[in-house]
């Protein structure tokens, strides 16, 4: 499916399209007839775009092979947007890819969580918060051989600007909030202005969504650059990408300036990387433990049988929670739904057992998940004792709202059974069924309707759910506004947004969205999302069900793995042995 300018189908997936499910053949099956219409064109934007990648190719990766590959099966391929484009892309899969051929003016510490300099070497803020002036690093050139200069840098953020003001629902929007022109000062200092100040625009530029490409990838239609017309600084070079099935990256000649967080600071150990995305994981475990696969990286954590399974083939698991939302479900409070009662939101969050959940789900030693946000997030705040498994409390809460057992032991009401509808993305998992069955060992039904992406919007935008999960992966806890604030949500799943406030508590969560915001002291910030993190709490307005951590399972012949801030990965420090 090709993607340029709005499209609900492609903007309803911004914010889940991090499906926690291996299971996309329904979406599959949606896309296909629409995909089938674009083929032809796609078919020849792809091949431009193929041809201007290979112009670079030859240039940057220079003669000779090392002969070492390395393989990777992912999850499947988006399929809800095709694009491989950093400032549209949402799909963490093709993040991880992007952060290997495309930098980014800083860099952040994935142990402190600081940022750090890359591109830019170093940096000023404005007084007020709403300006930066960036000091850019010399001698750092683009894949096919134009310098990184002001001028380049300027031209990159006016473009993201402009595909902005093109496509407004587009998912670097939050990312690029306030930008209002850049003033080259010379060529190697460039000042950001901004309309007015955004805490989170410093860690922003840590991101793939704003990372520098080349002039000559912005001469390039979005459709091009979806398809793989991207040429960054990166230590790898993007070769090939065929939507569905995979792509390609080769060793760039030359490279040498990495950001300090990342071990090998010059050119990469590896010549060459191929990706393919396996929908199936029983298809993608017997590859990896076969040995045709070198790192298996799905969606969804392993199982504790599959780790055990492949810890006996010799692999080691890597593991990292991804920064952001927990998985947390979001209660539709609007149009008199039952959840606008906050007694009975109380009592759901009560009947939750998140130990159990971690460690039947997944393992025993799977985090538990204490709050709002992962424990990766910068001022991430523990709510555990708040969200302490207590079944007889919810039952009582229950009972004081009038909801009295049955003799089928669900709960009823004037005549009316106690059920709510939980409306997911993908197909139902274990974990899914689990929380059914604890909500009815309280007396509460719990529906189960698994929803195509045009579904789903209908659903959101006429209110005709009780819960819904929605997330998305960043290092700061301004993530939050693009999940809950309608003024920020993208468009698919701003009614969620709209729905997830009882008016008479809406304005305190705006003015803590705002507070965060603006805020320009560490101090402040931390008060505000922490602030923001109680009121989702203790009014029950967001259920955690379980820290979204990320594993790779990855072959003997591997090693020099390591995490970024955001759960990617820097491929370039990876060796892969015979």
């Amino acid at each position: 499916m090709i993607h340029e300018g709005p499209s609900t189908m492609a903007q309803c997936g911004a914010l889940v399209a991090e499906s926690r499910s291996a299971e996309v053949r329904g979406l599959r099956r949606c896309f296909i007839r629409m995909f089938r219409r674009h083929a032809a064109s796609a078919t020849i934007v792809a091949l431009a775009a193929s041809a201007f990648v290979a112009a670079s190719l030859e240039q940057a990766i220079g003669a000779g092979s090392r002969a070492a590959t390395l393989r990777i099966a992912f999850n499947a391929d988006n399929p809800l947007l095709t694009s491989l484009d950093p400032f549209q892309v949402y799909w963490i899969e093709h993040r991880v890819v992007l952060r290997n051929v495309v930098e980014s003016l800083t860099d952040q510490d994935p142990t402190t969580g600081k940022i750090i300099p890359w591109l830019a070497e170093s940096w000023e803020a404005g007084a007020d918060g709403a300006s930066y002036l960036f000091k850019l690093r010399e001698g750092v050139t683009f894949s096919n051989g134009e310098p990184l200069d002001a001028e380049a840098v300027k031209t990159a953020f006016d473009a993201d600007k402009a595909f902005l003001a093109a496509s407004p629902g587009a998912f670097g929007a939050a990312y690029l909030e306030g930008y209002d022109h850049a003033e080259v000062i010379d060529p190697h200092r460039i000042k950001i202005v901004l309309s007015k100040p955004n805490a989170g625009f410093l860690q922003a530029t840590s991101t793939t969504t704003l990372a520098i490409l080349a002039p000559e990838s912005y001469k390039r239609s979005a459709k091009e650059r979806s398809l793989g017309a991207i040429i960054g600084t990166g230590p790898f070079v993007l070769a090939s990408y065929t939507p569905e099935v995979g792509l390609e990256l080769v060793r760039r000649k030359g490279y040498g300036w990495a950001s300090h967080a990342v071990d090998n600071g010059g050119e990469a150990y590896l010549d060459r990387i191929e990706v393919r995305y396996v929908p199936e994981a029983s298809i993608r475990n017997g590859q990896f433990t076969l040995g045709e696969t070198d790192i298996l990286w799905p969606r969804d954590p392993f199982s504790e049988a599959d780790i055990r399974v492949f810890k006996g083939k010799g692999a080691a698991i890597a593991s990292r929670s991804l920064p952001g939302p927990a998985y947390n479900l979001y209660p539709n409070v609007a149009g008199g739904r039952l959840l606008g009662d906050p007694g009975l939101r109380k009592a759901v969050q009560k009947a939750i057992d998140r130990t159990s959940y971690a460690r039947t789900v997944y393992s025993d030693d799977f985090p538990v998940v204490q709050g709002v946000l992962d424990v990766t997030t910068p001022y991430f705040k523990s709510e555990k004792e708040k969200l302490a498994y207590d079944p007889d409390g919810a039952a009582r809460l229950l009972e004081a709202t009038g909801w009295t057992l049955g003799k089928d032991r669900y709960r009823y009401k004037n005549g009316k059974r106690l059920s709510l509808l939980y409306v997911l993305w993908s197909k139902e998992t274990a974990g899914d069924l689990l929380l059914q069955d604890q909500l009815r060992k309280v007396g509460i039904e719990l529906k189960l309707s698994f929803l195509v992406p045009g579904e789903m919007v209908t659903a959101l935008s006429a209110g005709k759910y009780d819960l819904v999960g929605l997330y998305l992966t960043r290092g700061d806890p301004i993530v939050l506004q693009s999940v809950l604030d309608p003024r920020f949500a993208p468009t698919g799943s701003r009614a969620a947004a709209r729905n997830a406030f009882p008016p008479e508590i809406s304005p305190a969560a705006e003015k803590l969205f705002d507070a965060g915001l603006v805020a320009t002291r560490d101090d402040d910030r931390a008060r505000a999302y922490g602030e923001l993190q109680d009121l989702l709490i203790d009014n029950n307005l967001a259920f955690p069900l379980f820290e979204r951590v990320w594993q790779a399972a990855l072959s003997s012949k591997v090693s020099g793995f390591a995490w970024t801030a955001e759960g990617f990965a820097t491929l370039g420090s990876v060796r892969r042995t015979p």
